[in-house]
This record gives structure tokens, sequence and C-alpha cells, in this order.
């Protein structure tokens, strides 16, 4: 499975793909507002850190305009994903830009029959919400496994990959690895906790003291 870290803060982003970790990246409108920058300059940055899928958001409603948007967004580098709302308008968009040759993350993915038509329409990727179902009471989880089983029965016809997103925990990315997903995009501080387990920091802290005691270096 492919990780991909959810920001747009470019300095988070340098610093995690140094790791070799980080096979893309997504953003929204809300993590762009968050950085205070004007959008098409912090697109291209990551877009120079990151040679994986970068996905930017359309802020239109209406197909025709969300279209335009699209396109404007796909001149940023060759490796923006153009991510549209899982609406009426959103789909008949997804559709254009994919005839268009430009790739496309159909957002805001509910339900496994949201996630069908997505694909129908040539969707390059589908995001499921895992975390906004499990607030609401629902099992985030389980959309991504009905996802998965629901694309695996049309490997011939359908190429859209599912991109678990709304990760709220490591428990959320270990599941979704489980169940066959693509992807999954996690906020940085997931994508350290990934990282993090407390025998880790102990065996290093022995195996570095018993170093010390013998005298020696290395370097």
């Amino acid at each position: 499975m492919q990780l991909f870290v959810d920001t747009a803060d470019v300095e988070e982003i340098r610093e995690l793909a140094g790791t070799g970790v980080v096979d893309g990246v997504t953003t929204n409108p809300t993590l762009v507002a968050k950085t205070g920058r004007p959008l098409f300059q912090v697109l291209e940055e990551i877009c120079r850190l990151v040679p994986g899928p970068v996905s930017a958001e359309v802020t239109a409603t209406d197909a025709g305009t969300m279209v335009a948007e699209g396109r404007r967004l796909a001149e940023v580098a060759p490796n923006i994903v153009v991510k549209l709302p899982l609406t009426r308008d959103g789909l008949e968009a997804c559709h254009r830009l994919e005839k268009e040759g430009i790739r496309t993350n159909v957002t805001l993915c509910f339900s496994p029959a949201q996630a069908l038509l997505a694909a129908r329409a040539g969707a390059s990727y589908v995001s499921p919400f895992v975390g906004r179902l499990d607030d609401v009471g629902e099992e985030g989880m389980g959309l991504v496994a009905d996802i998965v089983a629901i694309f695996r029965n049309y490997r011939e016809s359908i190429r859209t990959r599912v991109l678990a997103a709304s990760i709220r925990h490591v428990a959320h990315v270990i599941e979704a690895a489980r169940l066959g997903a693509d992807i999954a995009t996690v906020p940085p501080a997931v994508l350290r906790q990934l990282l993090r387990h407390p025998l880790t920091d102990l065996g290093l802290e022995r195996f570095l003291a018993d170093w010390r005691a013998t005298g020696q270096r290395i370097l």
C-alpha cells in the first residue's frame, strides 16, 4: 500500500519526503488556507518536492467551471491530480477531464454506490472518508472493505484506485493495508506515529550504551 501525506505545509512535506516513504500528497482548500500562502505557489513547491501524485482540489460546484479549474490546476505540473467532489457535476467533470488525459481524485465518498459511480466515470482515484464516517457512528473501514471487494470483482473494467482518506490514527492505516486499499493518505502526525515504537527506542538505547562501553568508534 502506498502512503500519501495529507497536508499543504511545504516544510512538513520536505521533512517527510526525505524519509523515502512518501509516495504522494493530498491537499484540499482547508489545508491550503491554513498555510496563508497563494495556492499555485504552494502547489508548485509541493510538486517539486514529491514526484508522485499531488491532489489539488477545485472550488467550483458546477461541471463547466470544475473542468476549467481542473485544466488550470493541471498546468502546474505533470503530477497534479485534480480533486473533485462526489456530486453529479463532479462526476461529469471527472469524465471530461479523464478524457483529456487529466487524472482525477473523486473525494468525499461515503458509500459503495458513490465509489462505483466514480469508477464508471473514469476516476483515477476515489477517496472514501473513513474518519468522518466513524464520527457519525458508522464503520469507516467497512466502506473501504466494500469498495475494495467490489472493484476486485471487475479488475478488467475498473482501474480506479482506492485511496483511504480522513485517516485519524495508526490503526486506520494498518486496517486499510489489511483490507487491500491501494493508498492511505495520512496527516503528518499519523505518519510519524507509524514510525514510533517504545521497544525500538529502548533497544537502540541499549545497543548504543553497550557500544559506548567498548570505547570504539566507526568514524
